[in-house]
């Protein structure tokens, strides 16, 4: 019986991913010591365990988990390795926690270079080193060429959280103002610049970083900070609205003030989008009394990744969930939440 069209013979010389390397044998342990060990190499991964045991340190516990499915997997930037582990670095760090742990989840095509998969591996553990986290346990599965596009990775993280540091949504306050770390939009047109099927360019680059630092020295700094979240999928807009609602109050944000590049507007104006709703990878929103904004930016301005921090609203009123866009002529309009995707694979 020929079994060759279902259970590929596992050459170990090949360049690419095989069916093999996910059938738990020899080339999936060659797999892991050959790339996803010599990358991620630490005292706790080295327990060579279906899991980690770890130290845990006296307080509260943060968990956040998230799953990346860019396209294309490279870009102007970064790509889907360091996107992963600054995605749920991220996450745990608008919880207010002092991020430590990640696992890695790889879902592999049948077919992608080993090389790039390296290159993804190595940026990962770039941007674990720079964030000072460590990958302590993952997993690989491979499917065959076409049920996955080349590479989807899952992160899971967990940190700390420091006595005294209660952040949530619920928190916000009329009174309030709302500072925006960074430039807005610039993830989400790099990506679409880079699907040569839209035939457009830009000099724009990814903004995907580790926020943890810049929100650390935030926290340590100003203690009342109420809300922080990251804008990822539906934008700074979106990320407002689910505030306003968690804490049901009003806020109005100024479109003066509003730090969008002139590349993004441009690219946005051709493509039909609104720059409030586009993806972010390394901004972050805090929310907090307003008589500490000024503090807050100062503060922010100290990192690469908030040199561009600025005030742009602020929480007016109580008893009804709203986001409103004062315009440049004066005027108000609504700016509700994102409904459908506007951005597919952006993230």
């Amino acid at each position: 019986m020929d079994f060759s069209a279902n259970c590929p013979l596992p050459f170990s010389a090949s360049d690419r991913v095989l069916l093999g390397h996910g059938s738990g044998g020899r080339l999936s342990h060659q797999l892991i010591s050959e790339i996803f060990y010599p990358a991620f190499a630490n005292p706790l991964l080295e327990q060579d365990h279906d899991g980690c045991v770890f130290p845990v340190e006296k307080g509260r516990l943060a968990c956040s988990t998230d799953s990346f499915v860019v396209n294309p997997v490279f870009f102007p930037g970064g790509n889907i390795g360091d996107l992963a582990v600054n995605g749920t670095v991220n996450d745990l760090a608008c919880c207010g926690a002092l991020p430590k742990y990640l696992t890695a989840g790889f879902i592999l095509e049948e077919g992608l270079p080993l090389a790039d998969l390296q290159k993804i591996t190595l940026s990962m553990q770039e941007a674990a080193l720079k964030a000072g986290v460590s990958i302590i346990a993952g997993d690989t599965k491979v499917v065959e060429r076409g049920q996955c596009d080349r590479i989807f990775i899952n992160t899971s993280g967990i940190g700390f959280v420091p006595d005294g540091v209660e952040i949530a949504p619920a928190k916000a306050a009329p009174g309030d103002a709302v500072i925006c770390s960074g430039q807005i939009g610039t993830h989400g047109i790099t990506i679409l610049s880079a699907r040569e099927s839209l035939g457009f360019e830009t000099a724009l680059k990814s903004d995907t970083a580790p926020l943890n630092h810049l929100i650390s020295r935030l926290l340590a700094e100003i203690p009342d900070i109420h809300v922080l979240r990251d804008p990822t999928r539906g934008g700074v807009a979106t990320t407002l609205n689910e505030i306003a609602r968690s804490a049901n109050v009003g806020i109005t944000l100024d479109e003066a003030l509003l730090p969008i590049p002139e590349a993004v507007k441009a690219a946005s104006e051709i493509l039909g989008l609104e720059p409030l709703y586009i993806a972010n990878e390394g901004l972050v929103l805090v929310i907090l009394p307003e008589n500490k904004a000024v503090k807050a930016v100062e503060i922010m301005r100290r990192f690469d990744e908030g040199r561009d921090a600025a005030v742009i609203g602020r929480i007016d009123s109580a008893g009804k969930a709203q986001v409103r866009l004062k315009t440049i002529y004066g005027g108000h309009r609504i700016i509700s939440m994102l409904a459908g995707a506007q951005l597919p694979r952006i993230c």
